[in-house]
């Protein structure tokens, strides 16, 4: 094997940090000169503006260095031609063989038919806790009026790039991707669409976002049994729908309207889950039912589906949700366990 080749086999060794395929499989390589014990590497980038490729460089001077007979490594960037990037779009597309854009990924929705619930922080930490269990996860945040997902996961500043051609990345944080509107509007920036507006931003989220290889993808549906949801319902005839709820009468009501709603558009309810069940104070070890008591598990013997988990009450969670740090992750709680469980759970009824 030449030395050229040991180059490129190196190389492959190298991922695109957002893409996750190696360069030489995406043909972002564009050349590479040797000159003695010294290698010049010319990398083709999506866009000169690409904030990752420091990381590139340097994973590819990691990488080739460990050759024998290649002292220095000097990486060379450039930006790929129109054609080049159409080819590459085409390339992680593929061939859509279906109208279903997650073919072989189980689509969980998750819903709660009202606000207030806690339903986005659920969303997101069982996307994290997933990823922690070694799955592929991707998250769409499908509330696109009132998203929370970018502040819950602390991805508010984060754009995802887009490919020339439409094409979107999606922004990758504690192993899951997400796509938000909440990462591509300004700020606060109210919006005011309709119905059919929404169903073609979740369209485009759908099927003009490189997803790659996904295990589960979770979709945080918005409150309510409208337009999104059926939309949903009517793209995704295969998804699965997972109903949050808390211990209210009202609440428990309003989240059997959904599993109603599901049923009727032949889509599966696959389980019920019960936030803010109870509340431990800091002097004692006893449980109090603040919002009522099991109405979650009622929920799940009306819908005849499995009670998956309770999810405790606690002002820590609020705390992490505001500094945008999913609960899973804070050593200080044993809300991981809780979502372990859920996880269990869920993976038993496939």
């Amino acid at each position: 094997m030449t030395l050229k080749d040991k180059i490129y086999e190196g190389l492959k060794k190298v991922d695109d940090p957002e893409i996750k395929k190696n360069l030489v499989e995406l043909d972002m390589i564009d050349d590479t000169v040797i000159e003695g014990n010294n290698v010049i590497v010319n990398v083709r980038l999506t866009t000169m503006g690409c904030p990752l490729k420091n990381t590139i460089s340097d994973d590819i001077k990691d990488e080739l260095k460990r050759i024998e007979g290649i002292d220095e490594v000097e990486v060379v960037f450039g930006e790929m031609t129109s054609e080049q990037k159409q080819k590459l779009i085409e390339k992680l597309q593929g061939k859509k063989e279906t109208k279903d854009p997650f073919k072989d990924t189980r689509v969980i929705a998750i819903g709660s038919g009202k606000g207030g619930v806690g339903k986005s922080t659920v969303t997101a930490n069982l996307a994290v806790e997933l990823s922690q269990m070694g799955y592929n996860v991707g998250l769409i945040d499908a509330d696109i009026l009132g998203h929370s997902i970018p502040q819950i996961l602390g991805i508010k500043d984060k754009k995802p790039m887009v490919v020339d051609g439409g094409m979107m990345l999606p922004v990758d944080v504690n192993g899951v991707k997400v796509i938000s509107m909440g990462n591509l509007v300004d700020g606060n920036q109210a919006l005011i669409w309709r119905g059919p507006m929404l169903g073609n931003i979740l369209n485009q989220f759908f099927n003009d976002v490189y997803w790659g290889k996904l295990d589960y993808m979770l979709i945080d549906l918005p409150p309510g049994t409208g337009d999104v949801p059926l939309s949903l319902m009517q793209q995704l005839p295969d998804a699965e729908i997972l109903i949050v709820t808390t211990p209210q009468i009202t609440a428990a009501d309003v989240a059997k309207r959904l599993g109603l709603m599901a049923s009727k558009t032949n889509s599966k309810v696959m389980g019920i889950i019960e936030n803010m069940s109870y509340f431990i104070c800091n002097n004692c070890d006893q449980k109090h039912y603040i919002f009522g008591k099991e109405e979650g598990k009622k929920l799940s013997e009306e819908l005849n589906v499995p009670l998956l988990g309770e999810i405790p009450l606690s002002t820590l969670v609020r705390e992490d949700g505001d500094k945008g740090v999913p609960s899973v992750l804070d050593d200080r709680l044993n809300i991981k366990d809780k979502y372990n469980e859920i996880a269990t759970n869920l993976l038993k009824t496939e």
